[in-house]
């Protein structure tokens, strides 16, 4: 009882004792590891304050408790646990003669020897690595508010910041540091075999504080992306790019998780060539560094977690990219290739073209009024690139067909004006003949009427054409000046007309003052051939009958002439619509000569026979091959006499009719007429068959 006794007593005592109460900065360093989210509130202050009351008090009955343990030793007996509450009452029989002291001051001597984390030196060190406690590696506060920016600049700008804060720590913090261990009293109280112990505590120390700094970084970093806690959220540029006919990210959602993750790798990489006290004490060539290296489970966590945060984030870009993919991208995979190949094997009229193409240009407009920018948490979506590259794909394919339409637009007009041009050439060409004056008379009639009418409907659809060209198509100078050409043909035409017109009676004068130049001169050429014919009367040398068989013939060819002349003038007669110029003396020549032609040619052939009978071999003769020959000469001979003297009597009742009121001595004459030469002739040349018969 009596030991009861003592050790309550004993231990109020202590517990009575005064204790230093907690100090201000843990305080102020507890409250900041409360989240800011926890802090907001109408009753802040109060929650704050019954904190710190309740942690206060926690503090100082650990104190107590602490101060009753470390210098009372209880005896093992389980009433006299100390739980915080009355002590039990002693049981009755037991003993505390336990020798403790011994064992106490052995378990004392060896934390001294061993446990260098409460060597002073140690508390000086720890106190350095308080000034950078509630800091990180990198200030990432106020990137969002920089507004959207490049994820490699991001990288770059996070790297130069780790740099600077590495170097900043290296020239603050370790310089310190290193200036603590170069002091004498750093060592003191270590025993020379424990150093080694002593410096690899230190190391443990430095260490634990920069991995937690490295930690605290990282953890700040990830934070950023916490989708529940967009606040310090980066916005990062991203761009729909249209390049090689594909639409593509830029930079690609790899490029960005990959930038996002090398920055936890760039955080990791730094503080790791800081060297151990000891190194740097003994200036070896080969320096120790420090053991700063994140935990392999800190790095997974961080990676993990970006990866799927910026999946998360990316995915309204994703949707958008998909909502371009789906309504455009038949644009690139060929569908509009073949839709506009299909279209122009087919014949379509150049409203339906025109109405194709206003499909691609409508869509042209659709795609420039999409937004230029998509904002998400995470990204800012620029989408000009594609916007602009889909606009010219979708022109460029209403351009082949424009081009397809201007080229047949351009045929047109070119076939316009080579038939306006085919008929000034027609108009202005001087005719060399009658029938071709009468064609140029008949066809500018035609193009007057029919054939300017369709060419004006023509040059009328030209015009509309090119008024919606000139909203969508560029034209060449040629094809500016080409189009003017054919503006300006009908009134050109006119002036052309006028001149064919007046082109077209010069040659109508000329050609029918022609065409009675040319009756007059037949009309002359048939009265010589007349003259002539005359002339065959009176020949009547046997000798020269070669020369009168060449006379007839010349006269045959004349005569010839004369009715191909004849059938000129006719047919120029008819072209003017002149009454039909008739010469029957020509008729009459054609018919007289006949006789004449027949009586010369037979006189020679006889002529010839009977020179060859009579001067050639003898014994060539066939006797009764000339016996027929002779009779047909007598019978031909026969009928030519009896042909020309019906004639003579004929020509001599015709004159007798006509000079019945002439006089008697003229009548006498025409009783008493002079004897025909050719019946003469023909008189003479029978005698000679029949004599040669003889």
């Amino acid at each position: 009882w009596m030991q009861k006794f003592n050790y309550i007593y004993m231990k109020q005592c202590v517990e009575s004792s005064p204790i230093v109460p907690i100090q201000q900065e843990w305080l102020d360093h507890m409250l900041r590891l409360i989240p800011e989210s926890l802090k907001e509130g109408k009753k802040r202050e109060e929650l704050i304050e019954s904190l710190i009351n309740e942690v206060s008090n926690d503090f100082e009955n650990s104190m107590k408790r602490y101060l009753v343990q470390s210098v009372l030793v209880k005896p093992t007996v389980k009433w006299l646990e100390d739980e915080g509450g009355p002590l039990p009452e002693s049981p009755v029989g037991l003993d505390y003669s336990n020798p403790w002291h011994s064992s106490y001051v052995q378990a004392r001597n060896q934390i001294l020897s061993n446990l260098h984390i409460v060597h002073p030196t140690m508390k000086m060190l720890l106190d350095l690595g308080y000034t950078f406690a509630d800091t990180v590696l990198l200030n990432l506060t106020g990137i969002r508010a920089k507004g959207p920016i490049d994820c490699e600049s991001l990288r770059t700008d996070l790297s130069i910041q780790a740099r600077k804060a590495e170097e900043k720590l290296m020239n603050t913090w370790y310089p310190k540091v290193i200036s603590i261990f170069t002091k004498k009293e750093a060592l003191e109280g270590i025993k020379p075999e424990k150093v080694d112990a002593f410096y690899n505590c230190v190391s443990t120390l430095m260490s634990n504080q920069l991995k937690d700094l490295l930690k605290r970084t990282v953890e700040g970093f990830v934070k950023l992306f916490d989708p529940q806690d967009q606040q310090g959220l980066p916005i990062f540029k991203m761009e729909l790019t249209f390049d090689d006919d594909k639409m593509e990210f830029y930079p690609t959602v790899l490029d960005l998780e990959d930038v996002v993750l090398s920055i936890v790798e760039r955080i990791g990489e730094a503080l790791q060539n800081v060297q151990t006290i000891p190194s740097w004490l003994s200036g070896t060539s080969t320096p120790i560094n420090l053991d700063t290296e994140l935990p392999e489970h800190v790095l997974q966590w961080a990676l993990s977690t970006l990866k799927a945060a910026v999946h998360q984030n990316l995915e309204g870009a994703r949707k958008h990219y998909e909502t371009y993919v789906e309504k455009y991208n038949w644009l690139l995979d060929g569908t509009a290739v073949k839709m506009i190949e299909t279209f122009q094997a087919e014949d379509h009229t150049f409203d339906e073209y025109t109405e194709f193409i206003e499909k691609f240009f409508s869509l042209a407009s659709e795609i420039m009024l999409l937004p230029q920018w998509i904002h998400y948490p995470m990204v800012r979506l620029d989408c000009e690139d594609l916007k602009t590259g889909l606009t010219n794909k979708a022109k460029a394919f209403a351009n082949i067909l424009l081009n397809d339409i201007a080229s047949k637009y351009r045929k047109e007009n070119e076939c316009i004006c080579s038939e306006f041009e085919a008929i000034k050439e027609h108009a202005l060409k001087v005719p060399e003949t009658t029938e071709e004056m009468m064609d140029l008379i008949a066809y500018i009639d035609k193009a007057r009427t029919a054939g300017i009418g369709e060419l004006i409907s023509r040059i009328k659809e030209s015009k509309r054409q090119m008024s919606y060209f000139l909203d969508v198509f560029l034209f060449s100078q040629e094809d500016l000046a080409l189009n003017a050409t054919v503006l300006m043909w009908p009134t050109k035409i006119n002036p052309i007309f006028d001149e064919n017109d007046e082109l077209i009676e010069t040659a109508k004068r000329k050609k029918e003052n022609e065409l009675i130049a040319k009756r007059e001169k037949l009309i002359l050429e048939i009265e010589k051939e007349s003259r002539r014919m005359e002339e065959f009367t009176e020949f009547a040398e046997l000798e020269r009958m070669q020369q009168y068989v060449t006379d007839v013939r010349q006269l045959q060819k004349r005569i010839q002439e004369s009715e191909e002349a004849v059938q000129f003038i006719n047919k120029e007669e008819e072209l003017f619509k002149w009454e039909l110029t008739k010469y029957p003396e020509l008729d009459k020549l054609k018919v007289n000569i006949e006789p004449y032609q027949k009586f010369f040619n037979f006189v020679l052939k006889w002529q010839r026979s009977e020179k060859r009978w009579m001067d050639g071999g003898f014994l060539d003769l066939n006797g009764e091959s000339m016996e027929a020959d002779v009779e047909e000469f007598s019978r031909e001979i026969f009928k030519t006499l009896k042909f020309f003297q019906t004639k003579h009597k004929k020509e001599l009742q015709e004159k007798r009719k006509a000079t019945r009121k002439r006089s008697l001595e003229e009548e006498k004459t025409e009783e008493e007429p002079k004897e025909n030469p050719t019946i003469t002739m023909c008189a003479t040349v029978m005698e000679q068959i029949k004599v040669f018969k003889v």
